[in-house]
């Protein structure tokens, strides 16, 4: 009896440890498939950016530096794909009384705005797409004595903008057409890099 006690506790061990074998072998075949794949050297691996020709003449296809200002005072197609690849040190100059005339059909009581800028100064400077970076000072889009100094990212620039389109002088005029009312985003920034808030 005893020597079947044996027996049958030797089969055990013998049947647990070749199921055990099989289970480290299979760990070190995933392993080492893992490995194999990642430390392959082939970069080519079928992307086709990997293998595409950069080589040419390349073409500006958007413009788009201050929010809304290409949406709202340039009209869809032409001239806007034009203006999409105009360098900006020519746009001000091509695209200038293009602005002032849709600034005046929407607003046609535009006299001068809060930066006292008349309508021909204020589309000249929106003509010009492009957005400047103070690297000393304060970085704003505007908040009364800063004005397009940078962009930083709780600055509420469609705001600005409508003010700076339909305020007047001084700011006040046409209040219902001043602002957005979008006062806040849905989550807060964070307080690291790159700060913004995770997609939801």
């Amino acid at each position: 009896m005893k020597s079947q006690v044996n027996e049958f506790r030797n089969n055990i061990n013998n049947n647990m440890m070749s199921k055990s074998n099989k289970f480290k072998i299979i760990a070190m075949a995933l392993v080492a498939s893992v490995t194999i794949v990642s430390c392959n050297d082939d970069d080519n691996n079928n992307d086709t950016m990997a293998s595409a020709d950069f080589s040419g003449t390349f073409v500006q296809q958007d413009q788009m530096a201050r929010p809304a200002i290409n949406t709202v005072f340039i009209a869809s197609g032409q001239p806007k794909d034009d203006f999409n690849g105009t360098v900006p040190s020519a746009m001000g100059a091509k695209y200038q009384s293009v602005f002032q005339s849709r600034l005046m059909d929407l607003n046609p009581a535009f006299s001068t705005n809060a930066l006292g800028q008349t309508a021909a100064q204020f589309t000249g400077l929106l003509a010009t797409d492009v957005l400047g970076v103070k690297t000393t000072g304060k970085t704003t889009f505007f908040d009364g004595p800063n004005v397009l100094t940078g962009r930083a990212l709780a600055d509420d620039v469609i705001d600005v903008e409508l003010l700076l389109i339909f305020g007047g002088s001084d700011g006040t005029a046409n209040p219902g057409l001043t602002s957005d009312h979008v006062d806040a985003n849905d989550k807060e920034f964070t307080t690291a890099f790159p700060y913004l808030a995770t997609a939801w």
